[in-house]
């Protein structure tokens, strides 16, 4: 028999944390009653390919593509689809809370059933608010818990925002918000919602959810580092000084990404959920998730936190690349075939304005510190690709709107699954194209204003951002990198 390999151990050992942890947070969350339960299938079954994964290595074995392919997509349904059973579950427990206060009154159907859910009182101040050198309001509809009016804009968009603002609060407190939009007959409208269904901080199963990632990330970036330098970490644990700089180069490209994003959510004064980041034994991480956990007061300060992050994490990425083509000579640590270089139009240019002859070579001898550079363009330019929820996908929603970001959003998704039909060899388009589709595919919630456009410097910035985007993505044709000289 087989003695087990310090992997076998560690993939075990983890297994072990797992469930302790699970255990733990079923009997933390079971008083809550079903939807606790639920919440903890939630996380479970999220992690579940990756507690798959641990155990089939353990046993020295390894899952194909399609295998895991196959387990990320029956995870991230079965997350939709119990998500889908706490809000129904949620809005059913939701009359009878409604109803405790009063137990021994009885419980009537209105008799409008048009009435507006806002109180009268209120609906008379709110009505108020409007004039004709603002917004004058024509119609009023009921909508969710508050209400549409309909009217004609009478004033510059972000002045008639500022002035029916300050009356609203002057009126009503800080019991109502007031957004500014485009109405679905392409006019502007105003709609007045509670306070009470303002975007609300995370709980604690998602924090918990967010910690259980960021560990596996852990483990995925040591082993990515490892394979940088030619090992498996989990079976040679004992080299991790070896892997340590490299790892925390990798989460230094990571960090500076979500940096970027809560250095301008800060100046706004807009709240970020925690990171909810993406583990992959290819690269270690894909990025993370974050959410808004404020309204946003236009689509200005939309577009300059999701160009934020991005901008600071490419730099980094740029500012590594750079260095390690410097630091390349013939006796360099790796050697990677000069076809390398023609993945990406981005690097291979920058690679042959700084390396010249040696790329025409079929054989280049580079520095580590190009690869870790090169992953993290991709992890960025990945994050920028023009859909949902993805930086980009808020970019373009900011510059362009939402009617042209929701074209976009399906038009990326078309590409991706195109791609991945042509090139079976890289799983990455594929891969991308499922989160988006099951976790990042909505736009975001709309600004407060959303009818001032950013200025015509953001939209110039948030081009450039999506063209180094596709220069990093799209590879080289082989003519231009014959003519190049990249790649031999």
């Amino acid at each position: 028999m087989t003695p087990p390999t310090p992997f076998t151990w560690a993939a075990l050992g983890l297994l072990g944390l797992a469930g302790v942890f699970f255990s733990w947070s079923y009997r933390r969350y079971r008083p809550y009653g079903r939807v606790g339960v639920l919440t903890w299938l939630q996380s479970l079954i999220l992690m579940s390919p990756w507690f798959i994964s641990l155990t089939v290595f353990a046993l020295g074995l390894r899952l194909n593509l399609a295998v895991i392919l196959a387990l990320s997509v029956g995870s991230f349904g079965g997350y939709i689809y119990l998500g889908k059973l706490i809000r129904r579950e949620e809005a059913s427990a939701l009359p009878l809370a409604k109803a405790q206060p009063l137990p021994t009154a009885p419980v009537q159907e209105p008799e409008e059933p048009d009435l507006l859910p806002i109180p009268e009182e209120d609906l008379q101040k709110i009505r108020g608010i409007f004039g004709i050198d603002s917004f004058f309001a024509t119609e009023t509809i009921p909508y969710q818990e508050g209400a549409i009016f309909r009217g004609n804009l009478r004033a510059d968009a972000e002045q008639a925002f500022a002035q029916l603002s300050q009356k609203l609060t002057a009126a009503c407190g800080d019991n109502y918000r007031l957004f500014l939009v485009e109405g679905a007959e392409d006019r502007p409208v105003v709609v007045i919602l509670p306070s009470r269904n303002d975007p609300q901080p995370m709980t604690w199963p998602q924090k918990n959810l967010a910690l259980v990632l960021l560990v596996a990330t852990i483990a995925t970036t040591l082993e990515a580092s490892a394979a940088l330098l030619g090992f498996d970490f989990f079976g040679q644990w004992r080299r991790f000084p070896e892997v340590l700089p490299w790892a925390l180069a990798v989460a230094a490209i990571l960090a500076a990404h979500e940096v970027g994003h809560r250095l301008l959510a800060q100046k706004y004064q807009i709240r970020l959920s925690w990171p909810f980041f993406l583990p992959t034994w290819q690269i270690g991480s894909f990025g993370a998730i974050t959410r808004f956990e404020s309204l946003l007061p236009h689509r200005a300060a939309l577009f300059d936190i999701a160009l934020a992050g991005p901008a600071l994490g490419g730099l980094v990425s740029l500012l590594f690349l750079t260095i390690g083509l410097v630091l390349s000579h013939p006796g360099a640590g790796l050697q990677l075939p000069g076809q390398y270089f023609q993945a990406s139009i981005l690097v291979g240019l920058l690679a042959k304005s700084i390396l010249g002859a040696e790329l025409e070579q079929s054989v280049v001898a580079i520095h580590p510190l190009v690869i870790l550079g090169w992953l993290g363009l991709v992890i960025n330019a990945l994050n920028l690709l023009p859909a949902g929820q993805l930086d980009g996908g808020r970019i373009v929603q900011a510059i362009y709107g939402r009617k042209i970001a929701r074209r976009a959003t399906v038009g990326t998704l078309i590409i991706l699954g195109i791609v991945a039909l042509v090139n079976t060899v890289n799983s990455l388009p594929l891969y991308w194209a499922v989160v988006i589709l099951f976790l990042q595919r909505e736009l975001e919630r709309p600004s407060l204003n959303e009818l001032t456009e950013p200025d015509d410097a953001r939209a110039g910035w948030g081009l450039f951002a999506l063209f180094l985007m596709l220069m990093t993505l799209i590879p080289l044709s082989p003519g231009l990198a014959l003519r190049l000289g990249v790649g031999g």
